[in-house]
């Protein structure tokens, strides 16, 4: 992981690109994300998801609500997709 030259604002550590699970509790079910693009700090954990991938998890969302689903587990839709 690439530290970043940005520090922590809660404690100062370094900020590192890397990827997060992100939960969501909906009263009728959970939506689990995994695999988000993020910053995190090294040092306490805090992160941070860019504008551009929280409004494809506000999608995914929105299709998870439409389901009604108990639980949604689902990987994040990446921009790039790697040709084999």
């Amino acid at each position: 992981m690439k530290k970043l030259k940005d520090r922590c604002p809660i404690c100062q550590g370094y900020k590192v690109k890397a990827t997060t699970t992100f939960t969501v509790d909906l009263d009728f079910g959970v939506v689990v994300v995994r695999h988000v693009p993020a910053t995190v700090c090294e040092q306490c954990s805090t992160e941070w998801i860019d504008d551009q991938n929280a409004e494809k998890l506000e999608e995914l969302i929105i299709q998870a609500k439409s389901k009604h689903s108990m639980v949604e587990i689902s990987e994040f839709p990446y921009l790039e997709k790697k040709v084999s």
